[in-house]
């Protein structure tokens, strides 16, 4: 499917593009067989166990990293908006299956770029492939950043420390109390690794004790010391 001038200026703005003219960027997409496909909700982009070549960008919408045993029990690894990535390491190693499912968050279109080119690419060294395999470290290390932070939402025992750090630590990236979360209540107990029932009844236990005030996804911290206290 041909992307159009919205997708390419998610390209263009996008980390692994970043520093390249409009000349090495085509010159990119083309080398890259840069190519646009589009999800319904719910379906599958990439399966635990597929071997994959192709390194997504999220240009409209949104997808869930999951992790999903053979129970049916499901963890929510990280949420991706538009303009970040994802399978970037799978599309890296080349014969590393995919350990993690990844799902159509509500309908959405991403970009596929196939890197199992790269290393032929480095013999004709076009002038944008330094700065993309710097851009690829980059992302990478985001991506483990936020693999490291989810360890910090889960580690604590209870629900409402869970709560609290999560919480604390989107008010601290959006430097504000007040923000949407990219949740609804099943994905953020999945994320969370709690029960639906068991979130449902501590977030309104907050909104008691008047930790937080929440509509949706919408949240606002009203006393930020003591939910610090609490994690």
């Amino acid at each position: 499917m041909t992307m159009n001038k919205k997708d390419l200026q998610v390209i263009q703005n996008s980390p692994l593009f970043a520093g390249m003219t409009e000349e090495e960027l085509q010159d990119a997409l083309t080398a890259l067989h840069a190519r646009r496909k589009e999800y319904p909700k719910d379906e599958l982009l990439l399966m635990a166990g597929d071997l994959t070549n192709d390194l997504g960008l999220v240009l409209s919408g949104s997808v869930t990293i999951e992790s999903n045993d053979i129970w049916g029990n499901r963890t929510i690894i990280t949420h991706v908006s538009p303009g970040d990535y994802y399978a970037e390491a799978f599309s890296i190693l080349p014969g590393e299956p995919a350990y993690v499912d990844v799902r159509a968050n509500e309908p959405t279109a991403v970009a596929l770029f196939d890197l199992s080119g790269l290393s032929e690419l480095r013999k004709a060294f076009p002038s944008w492939l330094t700065g993309l395999f710097s851009n690829l470290l980059t992302i990478s290390i985001r991506k483990n950043m936020l693999l490291a932070q989810r360890s910090f939402h889960t580690s604590p025992k209870t629900a409402r420390g869970r709560v609290c750090a999560y919480l604390n630590s989107i008010a601290l990236k959006k430097h504000k109390t007040e923000f949407d979360i990219p949740f609804d209540r099943q994905h953020m107990a999945d994320y969370l690794n709690l029960d639906r029932t068991a979130l449902s009844k501590e977030l309104g236990r907050m909104r008691d004790d008047g930790l937080i005030s929440f509509h949706k996804n919408h949240f606002r911290i009203l006393n930020g010391e003591q939910l610090d206290s609490l994690i």
